[in-house]
């Protein structure tokens, strides 16, 4: 773990935290009303600057923590103000801080402005947190308050069921962070009855030994929370509702960034914590991606709502991440990650371009519209990238993200790797059939009337479609810097549960990493292991 003397962490918190203040209490009738909205883009852009910052300096080859800081904050209670970024969040940092400010610049509202963007940093703030926390109840603490600002977000300016949707999504994530709460607090007690000090320090609380029950049933109190944030089949029954009837903004963040914290918090803490209960229930949990991965993109086959669509495209997307986290494997556990970034970035530019459809045509009904392209020919390319990606062409970066989950799970578990190829080809039906049905075909009178882009709406999407291009073409640099941190957990899964790393391609489709470097993993893991003895592998034990 390296520290810093600058506390870039803390100010990708306090950056947005302070700016929700500031545009909350600047007074409304003092200035104009585009002047929040504008406070609001400023303070975003200065934590994505914030966070591309955190970029530069992080330490590519590193597999532990980088840029820590810990700072006494209750400790007769053991909670401290501990935080520090590795491959596997890094990059959720960086995507978290360009989509707040496409969201802001993308998906404007029309009333109540300040109150609006306050709500939208606050939730930033708290998604940062979540990300940076390696301190379990500041984790909770920001994993919670990303709920309140969402609420009101869905309440204030959603769509005509907006209260019922708002309320749906506060009781099932709420619900499941209770039992969150209760595993916390009885691990730090497992852990004192074991060591005499009370801790909800990530770090130390991996080596708490725990009886199969106990990582079972950690594993399942952690495990609702995530599951319900994500969302994992089957605790998905509030995504069509809320994301229906939420505003376009708040639904591009909720799939975007605040859906991976829920996979990010199965990576982070569940196989770090539980490694045992998660080699027992892996396959419990694979079928379930599985499930929701055919189920997904079944139930967008029979979407009229293209926004719904999205949504239920969305449960398959994350039922890969689930799938390449469980298979346990390197390459699995990378394509979970990178498709975690990769499905921000499609999913944010596909919810933007039809939240500008919908401001054209007041409409969300598939079979309301038709033949697009003909009068917005731009708007129609920049969907069809998107959509591209989504389904996993190759060049573009959801390809990438998607073969390695595949190779893992082919590698560790095969027969949940074929049922999941299904998937892949049911996405490409219904969006394909989506593309056609509303942007080909004779427009109507309508629709030939539909603007295209501005130069304004292009200078907005055009950052996530340029990702989507480069990360598909050039992936390495990402890879580089999310590979270490993977072996280097999956290293501590395997030598908790005495398992040895299956043979596999991991070298042909990840870099290699260095014995040095190897090394330097185990050591700070305490994990006796060595240098493959193969070209091919990466890690071994």
């Amino acid at each position: 773990m390296t520290t810093s003397s600058f506390p870039y962490l803390l100010l990708l918190v306090v950056i947005p935290a302070l700016g929700s203040l500031l545009v909350a209490i600047w007074p409304r009738k003092s200035v104009a009303d585009w002047f929040h909205e504008a406070l609001g883009v400023g303070v975003s852009v200065l934590t994505l600057v914030m966070a591309v910052a955190v970029l530069v300096v992080f330490k590519s080859g590193v597999a532990g923590y980088q840029l820590a800081s810990e700072h006494a904050w209750a400790s007769g209670l053991g909670i401290q103000w501990s935080v520090g970024i590795d491959g596997i969040s890094l990059f959720l940092v960086v995507m978290t801080g360009l989509l707040f400010p496409v969201a802001l610049l993308g998906a404007r509202v029309k009333r109540d402005r300040r109150a609006f963007v306050a709500w939208v940093l606050l939730m930033e703030a708290a998604c940062m947190g979540s990300f940076v926390s390696l301190d379990l109840v500041f984790f909770f603490l920001f994993f919670e308050l990303t709920l309140v600002p969402t609420y009101f977000l869905i309440s204030g300016w959603g769509y005509a069921r907006r209260g019922y949707a708002a309320i749906k999504f506060f009781i099932y994530t709420f619900t499941g962070s209770a039992f969150m709460l209760v595993g916390i607090v009885a691990l730090a007690f497992i852990h004192r009855s074991q060591t005499g000090v009370l801790t909800f320090d990530l770090v130390p609380l991996m080596h708490t030994h725990l009886s199969g029950t106990q990582g079972v049933l950690l594993f399942c109190a952690f495990t609702a929370a995530f599951a319900v944030k994500a969302p994992i089949f089957p605790f998905h029954t509030w995504l069509p509702n809320t994301h229906s009837e939420s505003p376009v903004a708040c639904a591009v963040l909720m799939i975007g960034v605040m859906a991976k914290m829920g996979t990010y918090g199965v990576i982070r803490f569940d196989l770090n914590l539980f490694p045992q209960a998660c080699r027992t229930v892996a396959p419990v949990l694979l079928t379930l991606a599985v499930i929701g991965i055919t189920y997904g993109a079944l139930v967008a086959c029979a979407q009229r709502n293209i926004k719904v669509l999205l949504a239920y495209s969305s449960l398959a997307q994350m039922g890969f991440v689930v799938l390449g986290t469980f298979a346990i494997d390197p390459q699995g556990v990378t394509g979970g990650v990178l498709q975690m970034v990769n499905h921000g970035i499609t999913s944010a530019a596909l919810f933007i371009l039809v939240g500008w459809i919908y401001r054209r045509r007041h409409t969300w009904q598939i079979a309301s519209l038709r033949g697009l392209q003909a009068s917005a020919p731009v708007m129609a390319g920049a969907f069809m990238l998107a959509m591209l990606a989504s389904i996993g062409v190759p060049g573009l970066n959801g390809f990438v993200s998607e073969f390695l989950v595949l190779l893992g799970t082919f590698e560790a578990h095969r027969w949940w790797g074929v049922v999941a190829v299904a998937g892949v080809v049911i996405a490409a039906v219904y969006f394909l059939w989506t593309y056609q049905r509303v942007f080909q075909g004779a427009p109507g009178p309508d629709d030939a009337t539909t603007s295209d882009l501005t130069w304004r709406e292009g200078l907005i999407v055009a950052p996530l479609l340029v990702l989507i291009v480069v990360m598909g073409v050039f992936p390495k640099p990402v890879l580089d810097r999310i590979t270490p941190s993977v072996d280097r957990l999956v290293v501590h899964v395997d030598h908790v549960t005495h398992t040895d790393l299956p043979s596999g391609l991991h070298g042909s489709a990840l870099p290699a990493l260095h014995s040095s470097a190897l090394s330097a993993q185990c050591s700070s893991t305490a994990v006796s292991c060595h240098p493959a003895t193969s070209a091919t592998r990466g890690v071994a034990r």
